[in-house]
């Protein structure tokens, strides 16, 4: 074993590391690591050089955020972190009694809580210490209460209040008159970084990894413009840095406080932004950069973007009653699609859509940058304009649950995301358009901060709509064809290439691309679903600057047969459990601009939404389905419940832009980027 020369304090430290070390390769010495060491702790004995999946969520609301209290939802961070390490939590049902018992199949890898940045000191305020003044506030009491109706008021209230508007200085509550509110925000910024880091494994034994973070809450007319801000290390900003320190539609603030409070603070902060839901942001999300600083900024700040979570997909948009979709003929586009474009999406109540923002919008209306693949094509004619691409943006999924249930994603195991408002049969009756959200995936060495967080930069990470395939995805000029059966074929794939996320030099044939799929083991007693098939996604740019887009099936079969079990939605036919295949772009030019990006289909399985029904006695595949639905209604009718609940599991697929009663659990790779080569 080599020398050790980093430098550590005290004999009994240095045995530790030295021990620790013992069970490494060489590899994983201080000066050996493909990543920066940020902070101190003990070496993980489970390293891998060649990396492996780590399975997470970096977006988790808990009662710290406003949403989450109103709706009866009492888990805090600490909680959260237990939930995603396989611990059981309790939720509100649709009564606000904490009846629901919540518990993950299988634990994640790393978490972050994402609270709202804004209202931490109001909801502080209103919600902890009866004895503070502020507490009694008549918004704080409705906060409080358990009333549906009175929770809705004060769910209105504070989304007027500080998140819709559009205002450079936004109001303040008189909470804040009442009470301090800077000393609470800090309070409760305070405790959110305190239990990432007690639920952190600093052991050797790298159990669990959690990040420090919070959610920039910035909706202006319910456009959605939030990021999700992730921290490196212990070493964070003073505050969470919310609208109220930059006004709306000011994004480019956020980055400029966060290079100025954190990555140009000189104490070893680093901290990337995480856009989500551009689906919802009427176009917004992604403008062309108003000047070379911004778009500076966005490059490094946003290497990933929130590709899938429960409020629907962003990749691709296509309605399968018009035949078109936004920008693209891609018919896998209809996946969890919902109707609006803006987050006026969540106003169902009782069944009915309560504002005229929810309304559907039309394909021809949708903004194109709403969707990701549209802001990759053109970011690569911005860099033919500009010389710099700023929406060079890796995949990752998450949740978005506002229930504290970090990964819960799991379609057979849902219990909602939105407190009492999605819980028990509400899930049907008032998001039934809504899906379980996504996983993030990173592929690091070993499961500790800094390798993940270097993942996350890189890209090389992807997303999945809540299922674990395991996926490579690589590009190289000398792959040999049979890569796929050598026994050094990942060593041989990051020696000769680039991982997702990467770039390449075009050459003047196509590059190799080396694609890779293992299907989701599954959890004990609930197996995986087999793969289908393996895509990939090409954009380029062409020598009149229009950009355009192809499909290519490369491996896999999508003809195979598999559906599911009407009755019992059983998975019926077989597909793989492993896919790989080497791959040329038939069409490559080197003088083009262009992405790739591989996208892996399961075979058929149910929808959420589907099992519930059918567990409710309504089967949307039965012919009599409007009968079993307006029988449980009545039921529910007695029970107490306000408006239809079931009658959606019956809605004709055929009649339906995007829904259906089944659905192709999928995950999507951060795009590989091959540059073009210089002209003469």
């Amino acid at each position: 074993m080599k020398a050790i020369t980093v430098g550590l304090a005290g004999t009994s430290r240095l045995l530790t590391f030295l021990a620790a070390a013992l069970w490494l390769p060489s590899a994983t010495l201080a000066q050996e690591i493909p990543f920066e060491r940020t902070e101190e702790r003990e070496p993980c004995r489970d390293y891998t050089p060649t990396k492996r999946p780590m399975f997470g969520d970096l977006h988790v609301h808990t009662s710290y955020s406003f949403d989450s209290f109103v709706s009866s939802q009492r888990n805090d961070p600490d909680a959260a972190y237990r939930y995603a390490k396989g611990e059981p939590i309790m939720l509100a049902d649709a009564d606000a009694k904490q009846t629901v018992k919540a518990q993950i199949q299988r634990p994640l890898d790393f978490t972050a809580v994402t609270d709202h940045s804004e209202f931490l000191g109001p909801i502080n305020l209103c919600t902890t210490d009866s004895s503070r003044l502020a507490y009694w506030f008549p918004a704080c009491i409705a906060t409080r209460s358990e009333i549906f109706f009175v929770q809705l008021l004060a769910a209105n209230y504070w989304v007027s209040l500080g998140v819709t508007g559009t205002a450079t200085v936004k109001p303040e509550s008189f909470a804040c008159t009442l009470g301090d509110c800077d000393a609470a925000h800090k309070e409760a910024w305070q405790r959110i970084h305190a239990a990432a880091e007690a639920h952190y494994d600093r052991s050797s034994e790298c159990r669990f990894t959690t990040f420090t973070g919070y959610e920039y809450t910035d909706a202006p007319n319910y456009a959605n413009l939030h990021r999700n801000v992730i921290f490196r290390n212990d070493r964070v900003t003073e505050t969470a840095i919310s609208t109220y320190d930059t006004g709306s539609m000011n994004y480019p603030e956020l980055w400029r406080r966060l290079r100025t409070q954190c990555t140009d603070a000189g104490n070893g902060c680093d901290v990337i932004s995480i856009p989500h839901n551009p689906n919802l942001s009427r176009g917004l999300m992604f403008p062309d950069p108003r000047n070379e600083q911004e778009a500076a900024d966005r490059v490094y700040f946003e290497p990933l973007v929130e590709l899938v979570q429960h409020k629907a997909a962003s990749e691709c948009r296509f309605d399968r009653l018009v035949g078109r979709g936004v920008a693209t003929e891609d018919e896998l586009c209809d996946f969890e699609q919902v109707l609006a474009d803006n987050l006026s999406m969540l106003g169902t109540v009782f069944g009915e859509v309560q504002t005229e923002d929810a309304q559907p919008v039309a394909i021809d209306d949708f903004g194109r940058r709403n969707m990701v693949r549209n802001v990759l094509k053109d970011g690569l004619a911005l860099e033919e304009s500009s010389g710099l691409n700023p929406f060079r943006l890796g995949f990752i999924g998450s949740t978005d649950t506002h229930s504290a249930t970090p990964g819960g994603a799991e379609e057979d195991n849902y219990v909602g995301h939105l407190g009492r408002r999605d819980s028990t049969y509400r899930n049907i009756q008032d998001h039934f358009f809504d899906n379980p959200g996504g996983l993030a995936v990173v592929w690091a060495e070993e499961n500790s901060r800094d390798s993940i967080f270097h993942g996350m930069r890189q890209r090389e990470a992807y997303a999945t709509s809540g299922t674990r395939p395991i996926v490579r995805f690589f590009a190289g000029t000398e792959y040999d064809a049979q890569l796929c059966g050598k026994p050094d074929m990942l060593e041989q794939a990051y020696a000769g290439g680039v991982p997702m996320g990467g770039e390449l030099p075009a050459a003047e044939d196509s590059p190799t691309f080396l694609v890779s799929a293992s299907k989701d083991a599954g959890a004990p007693g609930r197996p995986g679903i087999d793969l289908q098939r393996l895509q990939v996604i090409k954009g380029w740019l062409d020598d009149k600057g229009a950009t355009h887009e192809k499909v290519y099936d490369v491996a896999g079969n999508a003809n195979n047969g598999a559906s599911v079990d009407p009755n019992s939605c059983a998975p019926t036919g077989t597909g793989h459990a492993n896919l790989c295949t080497v791959w040329q772009d038939p069409a490559f030019d080197p003088t083009e601009r262009a992405f790739y990006y591989v996208r892996v289909l399961e075979n058929p399985s149910c929808r959420w939404s589907t099992l519930q029904c059918q567990a409710a006695g309504v089967n949307p595949f039965a012919e009599n389905c409007a009968e079993q639905a307006a029988a449980q209604n009545e039921v529910m009718s007695d029970a107490g419940a306000i408006g239809e609940v079931y009658s959606r599991c019956c809605l004709n697929p055929e009649e339906q832009p995007f829904y259906s009663p089944t659905l192709q659990e999928r995950a999507w790779t951060s795009p590989i980027w091959v540059n073009p080569q210089e002209t003469p």
